[in-house]
C-alpha cells in the first residue's frame, strides 16, 4: 500500500533529515520533480499546520519543533523500555556484531532500535527498516508469539517471493521451520532475505507486547556461531530483562 499523499509528506520529512537546512519551494520540487503546484499546496498546508517555518524571511521551509513535541507525546504514552537499550548495547559488545530490536507491522518486522556492530563489513540496522516477517529470523519469532489460529491468518496472506535460493516459499516451510526453531532454542536466518547476511532472533516475552531481539552479520562470521550467540543473547536477556522474559526453552549447544 502506497497512498502518494502520505508517502510525500514522508520523503519530505526525510529529505530534511538528509540535508538538515532550509529548502525553498522551488529546490523541494526540483529535488523530488514535483509539480510547482502540488509542492506549494503541501509546503503550504504543512506550514499553515505549524509542521513547517521559515527560519529566515523567504529563506525557505524547515519542520518546526512541532513534530519533536507530538513525537516525545507519544513516546512517553508507549515508551520503550529503557533496559532494552542496554541489553543492544551489551549484546553488540560481547558478540561483535549489530543487535536490534524489532516489532510486529502489519505484514512486516519493524526496526524500533538498533546497535551496530563496529566491524567495517556489518549489517546496517536502523530503526524504521522494515524486512518481511515470513523470510527472516527477526519475523518468524515475532510470528511464534501469535496464537497458531493468528499466525495462519497472517501466512495465508503472505506473498512468496524468491529474495535468494533460501527463501522458504510455502506456509507449510514456514511453520516447519518455527516449529523447529521453538524446539531448538532459536530462529536462525541464513541468507533467506538479504545475500551473505545471516542472523540469530530471539522472541522476548514482554507482558502486553511482543518484541524480538536480533544479533546480525555477514554469513562468513555468522554461520557457525549460531548457538553461541544464542547462548549470549539468552545470558544478556536474563541479565537485563529477568528470567520471566528469557524464550521458551533453552538454545541447545
Amino acid at each position: 500500500m502506497n497512498v502518494k499523499q502520505v508517502a510525500n509528506v514522508l520523503e519530505l520529512i526525510e529529505f530534511f533529515a538528509q540535508h538538515r537546512r532550509p529548502a525553498t519551494l522551488a529546490e523541494v520540487a526540483k529535488h523530488f520533480d514535483w509539480p510547482r503546484s502540488s509542492t506549494f499546496n503541501l509546503l503550504g498546508t504543512l506550514a499553515s499546520r505549524g509542521y513547517l517555518y521559515e527560519p529566515r524571511a523567504r529563506g525557505g521551509y524547515y519542520p518546526s519543533p512541532k513534530w519533536l513535541s507530538l513525537l516525545q507525546q507519544i513516546e512517553r504514552a508507549e515508551p520503550i523500555p529503557e533496559q532494552f537499550r542496554a541489553l543492544l548495547t551489551a549484546l553488540a559488545e560481547r558478540t561483535g556484531e549489530t543487535a536490534v530490536l524489532a516489532a510486529t507491522s502489519g505484514a512486516c518486522a519493524v526496526f524500533v532500535d538498533a546497535v551496530e556492530s563496529s566491524h567495517a563489513i556489518r549489517y546496517t540496522a536502523s530503526p524504521g527498516k522494515l524486512v518481511p516477517l515470513h523470510v527472516t529470523a527477526t519475523g518468524r519469532a515475532l510470528l511464534s508469539l501469535l496464537s497458531p489460529a493468528d499466525r495462519a491468518s497472517v501466512l495465508r496472506r503472505a506473498t512468496f517471493e524468491r529474495y535468494t535460493p533460501t527463501t522458504l516459499m510455502s506456509v507449510a516451510a514456514v511453520e516447519k521451520e518455527i516449529q523447529r526453531s521453538l524446539q531448538r532454542g532459536w530462529f536462525e536466518g541464513a541468507a533467506e532475505f538479504t545475500t551473505d547476511l545471516g542472523g540469530v532472533a530471539l522472541p522476548l516475552h514482554v507482558p502486553h507486547r511482543h518484541f524480538a531481539l536480533l544479533v546480525a552479520g555477514p554469513m562468513f562470521r555468522i554461520q557457525t556461531r549460531s548457538s553461541e550467540l544464542a547462548r549470549l543473547m539468552t545470558e544478556e536477556i536474563e541479565t537485563h530483562l529477568g528470567k520471566e522474559t528469557t524464550p521458551p526453552g533453552k538454545p541447545q549447544t
